[in-house]
């Protein structure tokens, strides 16, 4: 889940408080798929701390309506229909994650997660292969629906906080923005 490539990378708060609000609004949008929270923090600005920030849009994200959630969802990219890149083994289970039979395994643990709660399967890890997905799949279809629903939006939370981590960079920003 994290492997997406931000456009603003390492921007530093000071510059991220400073950029005009579109931009703001798109560098947060790349972080969390909502156009809402993306729209909401960045006229939340400026943060005095990397900390603050990250309050404000674990704040905003559990704010919102379930319709919302559910629009962010579909814009995740959907597990198991792409190998990961470049080609990688998982040193726990040692299978390539781009083995067909893995990922057919996988898209069809996917879609039966999809099929039980009616929305797209998400989970933050920050080195996952296939099988760590499949077991979180298969230990999550034994929620209820709510249960599922807080559960996703913690790992929603988790993922955007990882995401925000990665656009600010560390504290100060890097030397060339």
């Amino acid at each position: 889940m994290l492997d997406q490539v931000l456009m603003h990378q390492g921007v530093g708060l000071e510059a991220y408080n400073a950029l005009p609000l579109r931009r703001a609004v798109h560098a947060v949008y790349e972080c969390c798929y909502s156009v809402v929270l993306a729209t909401d923090l960045a006229g939340g600005r400026p943060f005095a701390d990397h900390d603050s920030l990250f309050r404000q849009a674990d704040a905003l994200l559990f704010s919102l309506g379930e319709d919302s959630i559910d629009r962010v969802l579909q814009a995740y990219p959907h597990i198991g229909r792409r190998p990961r890149s470049p080609k990688s083994v998982c040193e726990q289970c040692s299978v390539w994650d781009d083995d067909p039979a893995v990922m057919t395994q996988l898209n069809n643990e996917v879609l039966h997660y999809a099929e039980r709660f009616g929305f797209g399967f998400v989970m933050f890890v920050e080195d996952c292969c296939a099988h760590r997905a499949m077991a979180g799949i298969v230990d999550r279809l034994h929620n209820d629906r709510e249960t599922e629903r807080k559960v996703v939006r913690n790992e929603l939370a988790r993922i955007n906080r990882a995401r925000l981590e990665r656009m600010l960079g560390p504290e100060g920003g890097y030397y060339n923005w």
